[in-house]
């Protein structure tokens, strides 16, 4: 896992991407003009023990791409760690910056794009260049039981995985809180994804999202409770 995250970081296989992600690491926000930016592709972290894979879309400009760690930094990982810490899942209630002592427990982050995209819209070639880097990372998580997707992007992704291509998409709609359990796959639970623009504008609230990491929290302890198809 160590070499892959190394070989993620070096990429730079979408000039675009590349351009963007190291123009805002140049330029910076006024807010953080005293932050050596990240600038790179950001991989993945977590238990690599986990259970559950947690993946989102793409690093933010001013979050993921200046601390270089993904949801850290930005208004989204200020909505996700805490759900996470109060669902077991995180050490910790915040996510700062890199060695601020944050251990996520039976949980591993990750994205589907590792780049920061203009306009947070990664293009579909940018994310089919990501997604060999998320099937070798998604390889060495030997006990993985289950996903949680955030955001439409990510269920989309996962449906391309081995195994899951081969599910009937129109079977598996996207809706918050949706829980399918395939036979011989792992489970996987759709949530809105904690964005600013959906937990500013109350799409996504505290109490739906605690939901569904109390419910992942369910499965992984518990088993499956409930149909798949019906919401948390």
């Amino acid at each position: 896992m160590h070499q892959l995250q190394q070989d993620i970081i070096a990429c730079r296989k979408c000039p675009r991407l590349v351009a963007w992600r190291e123009e805002v690491a140049r330029t910076k926000r006024k807010a953080y003009r005293n932050w050596e930016y990240w600038g790179k592709p950001v991989p993945g972290f977590g238990d690599f023990n986990a259970r559950v894979l947690i993946l989102g879309l793409a690093p933010g400009a001013h979050g993921s791409n200046r601390t270089g760690r993904m949801f850290t930094g930005d208004g989204s990982g200020d909505f996700l760690f805490p759900a996470l810490y109060r669902a077991g899942f995180a050490s910790q209630p915040s996510s700062k910056f890199r060695g601020d002592g944050l251990e996520l427990i039976d949980c591993w982050i990750t994205a589907s794009c590792r780049c920061a995209p203009p306009a947070n819209k990664p293009t579909t070639e940018e994310l089919s260049n990501c997604f060999p880097w998320l099937l070798q990372e998604t390889s060495l998580l030997p006990k993985l039981e289950g996903i949680v997707l955030l955001g439409k992007i990510a269920l989309d992704i996962l449906l391309k995985f081995p195994g899951f291509s081969d599910l009937p998409k129109r079977e598996f709609p996207f809706g918050h809180g949706s829980f399918y359990q395939p036979e011989g796959l792992p489970w996987f639970l759709c949530s809105y994804h904690p964005s600013l623009q959906n937990t500013q504008t109350g799409r996504l609230t505290v109490e739906m999202f605690d939901q569904v990491w109390q419910r992942a929290r369910q499965l992984i302890e518990n088993g499956s409770h409930g149909e798949p198809g019906t919401n948390v």
